[in-house]
């Protein structure tokens, strides 16, 4: 069975047809950049040039970098303020002339890596963070989703976690791969100290090079591993919700 997702982030939106049976992208996935103002008409239009370069006409999940209730955003850290109360499930189906299904971005990587990748069977307390243009949190306990946890945004040392250990901010600050390890090291073991749990998945862009920065995270109880479906968690994770909204 073969569904579409999309995924939405500060920087790009993508997407691509997903085999649910397998968890993985049919073709290549297609990107366009956000938007900016990345608000809610522009990006509706990215998402539709998205599903349009597939020739994809049935229902279509989408990512959201903030909290969704229902279909509803109640935050928008990484894009405008202008989604905050949008309707963007009815939003995206007027412009798509299709069902579309809405949740937070990294609630969406999290269940594709709960379904198909590096959570596959692990009971207990597991907590997926994507670390890309902001952090993204995804909470499973017995593999149950707490949904829209938003952790990226707790203080650290007085400052947003996000603002401190996201990739953006290694790249604008141009850290050595030691430096922003150390970052992230901190921000595990205040995220270890609240929540105690078994296995940190670490997804995002980044995780392609975990083998540049994992090895460098000391004094972490947790077991720490790269998401396996990398980057395309997202969609898979959007493309599985539709189906069980729509099947």
């Amino acid at each position: 069975m073969n569904v579409f997702g999309v995924d939405i982030g500060g920087s790009g939106i993508k997407g691509a047809p997903v085999d649910l049976d397998r968890g993985e992208l049919v073709e290549p996935r297609h990107k366009v950049l956000t938007p900016h103002p990345a608000a809610p008409e522009p990006v509706a239009d990215g998402v539709a040039e998205v599903v349009r370069h597939f020739g994809w006409s049935g229902p279509v999940g989408v990512t959201f970098p903030g909290v969704v209730t229902g279909s509803v955003i109640r935050t928008a850290a990484n894009v405008d303020k202008s989604w905050i109360d949008v309707d963007a499930a009815e939003l995206l189906h007027r412009r798509l002339g299709a069902p579309a299904t809405v949740l937070n971005d990294a609630d969406a990587a999290g269940v594709a890596e709960m379904a198909f990748g590096a959570g596959r069977g692990r009971k207990g307390t597991v907590m997926l963070l994507t670390l890309g243009t902001g952090i993204g949190s995804a909470l499973f306990m017995d593999g149950r989703l707490v949904p829209n946890t938003e952790l990226g945004h707790l203080e650290l040392h007085g400052h947003e976690a996000e603002k401190r250990a996201s990739t953006k901010v290694k790249e604008d600050e141009g850290l050595s791969w030691e430096h922003w390890a150390r970052r992230v090291q901190k921000y595990l073991a205040h995220l270890e100290m609240l929540f105690s749990p078994e296995l940190f998945i670490l997804g995002g862009g980044v995780s392609r090079k975990a083998d540049r920065f994992i090895p460098l995270l000391h004094h972490i109880r947790a077991e720490v591993v790269p998401a396996q479906l990398r980057n395309n968690a997202g969609i898979v994770g959007a493309a599985m919700t539709a189906a069980a909204g729509h099947g």
